[in-house]
């Protein structure tokens, strides 16, 4: 679990690729917005979080299932982060924001049409 990084990811980049070839220009990791968003569209106030499916507690998502060692320590971080995550997005509307998560079981070239469409009816609003 420790290789994982938080910056980067086969996912993040296929998000970048795809809506850099719709058009659109953005800044990675704005660490001054809450919760240091993946993708910041200054020129539109928005922003798009990519998160794993794992990490961000996914609701009926069968890659947020918990590991069956240490399940204590796991629930504790997981809600953690979901409390976070919450937070962040609360503070960002604060600021005038509008803000767009993608789930990494939504990342497929099999749906990529649908996505670019998530992403241009967020982005257009």
């Amino acid at each position: 679990m420790s290789r994982i990084k938080p910056k980067g990811s086969k996912q993040e980049i296929f998000i970048r690729k795809t809506i850099f070839s719709l058009g659109y220009r953005y800044r990675l990791h704005r660490k001054d917005l809450p919760g240091t968003p993946d993708l910041a569209f200054p020129k539109y106030k928005k922003v798009i979080f990519i998160n794993g499916c794992f990490w961000h507690g996914h609701e009926g998502c069968k890659r947020a299932a918990l590991p069956a060692t240490n399940t204590e320590f796991w629930e504790k971080k997981i809600s953690g982060n979901v409390e976070r995550d919450k937070l962040n997005y609360k503070k960002l509307k604060e600021l005038g924001w509008g803000y767009l998560t993608i789930w990494q079981c939504e990342i497929k070239k099999s749906t990529l049409e649908k996505l670019r469409e998530k992403i241009s009816t967020f982005l257009k609003l």
